[in-house]
């Protein structure tokens, strides 16, 4: 039977690429989910090195907790080895069905008992995962927006946040989207249109507080 460790490791091992696992890299999530479900070892380690890596990434945007990131990406494939027959691949692509329970497992934890702690200011590492093709010649303003860009994502309300970062920081589909979070498609489009607004004026805020962060904060949102 196959487990996931606290560490994020398969019956104690350490998670890494073998042979076996290279092989498997060309197969598809869906591929590598029914050979996981049958027992395949492989398959669901080459599975967890494929998508462990958004899943964490989409609960340290949504929380500001990398405690909390950790702790739901451990959830989220232990409920992929336990219910991932209840996955339905017409409906949605396997990498949005996994955020779509991740999403339910950061509501829990913030509801639970890391209030205090999540949606606070991150680290430098953490807070530059949100700048994207940012100029390295841009020093001390790079910095500052990527801090101003994660602080306004994660004081947005979380049916707005959330759209955000699927649709743009994930890059997922608007279909994808809609699947992940429960709704339609149009209400992500609006949601996101909403996000937006509020993120422009937000960061339109830190620029007046900092101009030299104007440039680099535009380039975060296009």
């Amino acid at each position: 039977e196959l487990s996931v460790s606290a560490g994020g490791n398969t019956d104690g091992n350490e998670i890494g690429f073998t042979t076996e696992v290279e092989l498997l890299t060309d197969l598809t999530d869906e591929q590598l989910l029914a050979q996981a479900l049958a027992g395949d070892e492989d398959a669901f380690t080459a599975l967890y090195r494929r998508r462990q890596g958004p899943v964490f990434r989409f609960a340290l945007h949504m929380s500001g907790s990398s405690l909390i990131a950790e702790e739901v990406t451990q959830d989220v494939f232990m409920f992929l080895i336990q219910r991932g027959r209840d996955f339905d691949p017409s409906r949605a692509a396997l990498g949005a069905y996994l955020f779509g329970v991740a999403r339910n497992y950061v509501r829990r934890a913030l509801e639970r008992n890391y209030t205090e702690t999540a949606l606070s200011s991150p680290v430098d590492d953490e807070a530059q995962s949100l700048t994207v093709n940012s100029d390295p010649s841009d020093g001390i303003a790079r910095q500052q927006a990527s801090t101003a860009v994660w602080k306004a994502v994660l004081s947005l309300p979380e049916h707005y946040r959330e759209v955000v970062v699927l649709c743009d920081l994930q890059e997922l589909s608007y279909a994808d989207a809609a699947e992940a979070v429960g709704c339609a498609l149009g209400t992500i489009r609006s949601r996101l249109h909403r996000a937006h607004d509020m993120l422009s004026r937000k960061l339109q805020h830190s620029a007046a507080a900092a101009p030299g962060i104007s440039s680099v904060t535009a380039r975060c949102l296009s």
